[in-house]
């Protein structure tokens, strides 16, 4: 028979047999499973054979039993963890199912609240990350280290290094497919590299015919839009601005927010959001002296570059927290909400970027009594990934998690409230001690961390169990919402929550645990029958 690509075969349905010959061993299988591959995949066009003799294929025969089990099951068996990545990885491209691996290898749903520390990504040389760049997109990393640009993919496998003219790069940013935009606080100008060739394609330098104070200028901040590259640039004099670059031309087209840098509330921009949902460009700037922090939070129109939206503190905000500036923002892109931490107390405060104000701040309250004061201080940032808030605090990482509220009302007002997230430590006690946060950022259900001085970038993500848990603890919760309609139940609830998971586990490693002695009893029952049927 013939199927629609008008190929002959003589497997009529998907429970005909397969018979492969992998590296000496062979192997039985079904039409379905090598079809499950896809169409375009090897093993696919080899369920099309017409002969009923086993095919040799000359490749790793235990590799192979892996992917098969994984064409069968959607998973990866537990002997797959005796291969690396890339082992499975080359082996899955040879046979052109690496979508289906790339799915099994993928990490669960980042939860903050049942993250671990999973592995380190340290580059062979320049251990020290000068600066990274995790991509969402696609959960590669661009790591800046020294001189160097190193690149790994979703896989955390290393695919390429180069060197720039360089010396040190404190800021880096993936541009382009195969395009980084790198720049360094001791010399001047945003360059472009092609990590393809390891060449450098274009150079942006700061310059005004007009004002001979205008060069020289280093960026301090570099973010890009799908047609931009937008980079905070200051002169050895303090002028600074915010330069828009075409991406297509590799030049700059026009200035933003071009300021003096005279007071605290006109130095140049430390950190550069783009929010693709509202069109706008955000910088913070932030800076400490003997009286404490001072910054401001300022949104552009990227589009005709006026500014839409400006906070300076001190002296805005609510008189009982006037000089308790922030020591760091971020923004949540999906729910579009804007976080700072304050540098004194250390709380945390959310503000909705669709109703901003001259005082749009909500102070999040921490009413679990069995979570410590936190405190602010001179090291604290701040990161937002997938309706998290990952806080750094020193050494010590934590997560505020947004509750689970159900009602139109709620929904459709996007109510801000004190009780909205609730806080829990992520590390431990010997992971504070590794060295000062330096940098945190989530791309692909990870979350990346540096700290000063310390080798490589910590690689957190979630355990396969914790995505199960946290929908059964979402569906949960969302039921006392709805039932109980108590918002102090609810966030009683969070904290059982947490105390049921570490339970959880407990038991299931007791069980593992005791399981070798339970086979041995059984063993001791069966021969006390032996011998009891031997005396008879």
């Amino acid at each position: 028979m013939e199927d629609d690509g008008g190929r002959r075969t003589v497997l009529g349905h998907g429970g005909d047999r397969v018979k492969l010959n992998v590296g000496g061993k062979l192997f039985e299988t079904t039409v379905s499973t090598l079809r499950s591959g896809g169409p375009d995949s090897l093993l696919s066009v080899l369920s099309y054979r017409n002969s009923d003799d086993p095919v040799f294929i000359d490749r790793d025969p235990e590799i192979f039993s892996a992917l098969l089990a994984l064409l069968r099951s959607n998973r990866l068996p537990s002997t797959a963890k005796r291969f690396s990545n890339q082992e499975l990885i080359d082996e899955a491209v040879y046979y052109g199912i690496e979508s289906q691996l790339r799915s099994a290898l993928a990490p669960s749903q980042l939860s903050g609240i049942d993250a671990s520390l999973f592995s380190t990504i340290r580059p062979s040389s320049d251990g020290v990350v000068t600066d990274f760049n995790a991509v969402d997109s696609d959960g590669s990393v661009w790591v800046a280290h020294g001189g160097q640009v190193s690149v790994y993919d979703w896989s955390l496998t290393h695919t390429e290094t180069i060197r720039t003219h360089l010396d040190y790069i404190s800021s880096i940013r993936k541009v382009g497919p195969d395009l980084a935009g790198v720049a360094s606080e001791f010399e001047s100008g945003l360059h472009f590299y092609n990590l393809a060739n390891g060449r450098r394609v274009g150079s942006v330098e700061w310059t005004d015919p007009s004002d001979p104070r205008i060069y020289k200028a280093r960026v301090h901040a570099v973010v890009d839009s799908p047609d931009s590259v937008f980079a905070a640039f200051e002169c050895q004099h303090r002028e600074n601005c915010v330069l828009s670059i075409d991406k297509s031309t590799m030049k700059a087209i026009s200035e933003l927010g071009r300021q003096s840098g005279n007071s605290a509330k006109s130095t140049v921009v430390g950190k550069l959001t783009f929010l693709p949902e509202i069109n706008a460009l955000v910088g913070v700037s932030v800076t400490a002296g003997a009286f404490g922090y001072a910054g401001y939070v300022r949104l552009w129109d990227s589009r005709s570059g006026d500014v839409v939206w400006e906070t300076n503190e001190p002296g805005s905000g609510r008189s009982s927290r006037f000089g308790d500036s922030f020591a760091d923002v971020d923004f949540d892109r999906g729910d579009l909400t804007m976080f700072k931490i304050c540098s004194k107390s250390g709380d945390l405060a959310v503000a909705d970027l669709r109703k901003l104000s001259e005082d749009p701040w909500v102070y999040l309250e921490e009413k679990n009594p069995c979570m410590r004061h936190a405190g602010g201080g001179t090291s604290s940032l701040i990161h937002c990934y997938r309706q998290q808030v990952f806080v750094g605090r020193g050494g010590g990482l934590e997560v505020w998690s947004r509750m689970v509220e159900k009602g139109s009302d709620v929904e459709r007002e996007r109510v801000l409230h004190e009780g909205l997230y609730r806080r829990n430590y992520m590390d431990k006690l010997e992971d504070a001690g590794r060295g000062i946060i330096k940098k945190i950022e989530g791309a692909g259900n990870r979350l990346f961390v540096t700290r000063e001085d310390a080798e490589g970038i910590e690689v957190w993500q979630s355990s396969q169990f914790s995505g199960a848990v946290l929908n059964l603890k979402n569906g949960i919760q969302a039921c006392l919402i709805i039932y109980i309609r108590g918002r102090p139940l609810t966030v009683a609830f969070d904290a059982l929550f947490v105390f049921m998971t570490m339970v959880a586990r407990l038991l299931y490693h007791l069980v593992q645990g005791l399981r070798p002695f339970q086979l041995v009893l059984v063993r001791v029952e069966e021969e006390k029958k032996l011998l009891a049927d031997g005396v008879e």
